[in-house]
């Protein structure tokens, strides 16, 4: 952490007011306190500002302060960024991004086939419906009683044009609203709905799900998915770190060297989304390291998860960072039928979640037998609720003793919209 001032020459600086505690994850990265006054002196990108509290100078997130100090959410909209959320459901982009992703469509679509027989007379709602592609997949492939198909943004005008051009009208009924303030004249015997994000959690739109089933959900009612696992392992990234770190050491024959510790700042503080791992890239075998039951999983258990890992590295490389995905499953509600499973990892066809990718600030090589233990947690954002942070601890213990220096490591990761 730098303690000098910065110069005076600098533009004046602007005063904020921090909206909650943040506690800084390496040298960079500056901690305060709610009500702490910082001044910010350069906003160097629309997530990290520089600023300065008490004569000690760091990066900061912007989410966390705000201009006056007595400012309050007086909208309950504005901490879930409702107008920019939904607004982004209401074009066609995420759809086509949705709907072309075959694994998870063919998913959800191989779920209502293979339960169609029991499926029948059923009353069942699809949370989130988007296009109302599962409504539609339950109103043709099955004989449910009533669909509620439970969507919040505008496309819910266009989702009914959809159920009527595919002669589904009869069976799935449109509702536009938020899951928090849906009224339904029934409970249902299925609530089925397509919640996952980045990292398994982000975007929280699980919070809806869980709030669904516990007003509208009949006991002894179905979750799909069930459950659902995120996956976590050490990886290397070569060509990511090439193209980021690297690049500047001899671009074009000249020294760009004193650009990497702001590079490692810009590119390397935040996850990297649709990542793509190669198998080959893995140096363990990944573990679930967190699990969670749709049946049981509460709203208050999401403000904190964390979990301990452990691996076995099975081959020398370089670690540099640990790659994370997720697993959801169906349960069948046939008898003896398999339940169906939804993996976004590097063994399976691509999704359009990919993987996410964590880069520790500097790579450590790893020796065969090495392993990599600690801890990670998912941390929902006190103010912006859609947003979380992800902390990794990790230590690495040397079967060689020829492991270079950084053997443990801490390192939080914003996970913003």
């Amino acid at each position: 952490m730098q303690t000098e001032k910065v110069d005076e020459e600098d533009a004046s600086p602007e005063e904020y007011f921090a909206r909650s505690d943040f506690t800084g994850s390496d040298s960079e990265q500056l901690s305060f306190s709610s009500g702490d006054r910082l001044l910010v002196h350069t906003k160097a990108s629309s997530e990290w500002w520089w600023a300065e509290l008490n004569g000690v100078i760091g990066y900061v997130p912007a989410s966390y302060l705000s201009k006056d100090a007595e400012e309050e959410d007086t909208s309950p909209e504005d901490p879930w960024q409702d107008e920019e959320y939904f607004g982004s459901y209401g074009t066609l982009r995420l759809h086509l991004e949705m709907l072309s992703d075959k694994s998870r469509t063919e998913a959800y679509r191989q779920v209502i086939l293979s339960n169609s027989a029991s499926l029948r007379n059923k009353v069942v709602m699809d949370l989130g419906c988007g296009t109302g592609i599962i409504s539609l997949f339950c109103a043709q492939l099955a004989q449910p009683s009533l669909v509620y198909a439970v969507e919040a943004s505008s496309m819910a005008d266009y989702t009914r044009q959809l159920v009527k051009q595919n002669s589904c009208e009869e069976v799935v009924t449109v509702l536009q609203a938020r899951a928090e303030e849906i009224e339904l004249p029934e409970q249902v015997d299925v609530l089925v709905s397509e919640w996952m994000g980045n990292c398994l959690l982000f975007e929280f739109m699980v919070e809806s799900v869980l709030l669904a089933r516990d007003r509208w959900l009949r006991e002894g009612g179905v979750m799909w998915p069930s459950s659902a696992a995120l996956t976590l392992v050490p990886c290397q990234a070569h060509s990511y770190y090439a193209e980021k770190m690297s690049f500047w050491e001899r671009p074009y024959g000249l020294d760009f060297t004193p650009l990497q510790p702001l590079a490692q700042q810009e590119f390397f503080t935040k996850p990297k989304f649709s990542h793509l791992i190669e198998p080959d890239d893995c140096l363990s075998a990944p573990c679930d390291v967190i699990c969670l039951d749709m049946y049981t999983l509460q709203v208050k258990d999401l403000e904190e998860i964390q979990a301990k890992f452990h691996f076995d590295v099975e081959k020398p490389g370089v670690f540099h960072g640990f790659t994370a995905w997720f697993t959801v499953h169906f349960e069948s509600l046939e008898t003896g039928g398999a339940a169906v499973e939804l993996n976004t990892g590097p063994n399976s066809e691509p999704t359009h979640w990919k993987q996410t990718l964590f880069m520790l600030d500097r790579p450590v090589s790893v020796c065969a037998e090495d392993t990599i233990s600690g801890t990670i947690v998912l941390r929902r954002n006190p103010v912006w609720r859609r947003h979380m942070t992800v902390t990794l601890h990790w230590n690495i213990n040397s079967s060689t003793e020829e492991t270079e220096n950084c053997k443990v490591g801490t390192k939080t990761f914003p996970m913003w919209r």
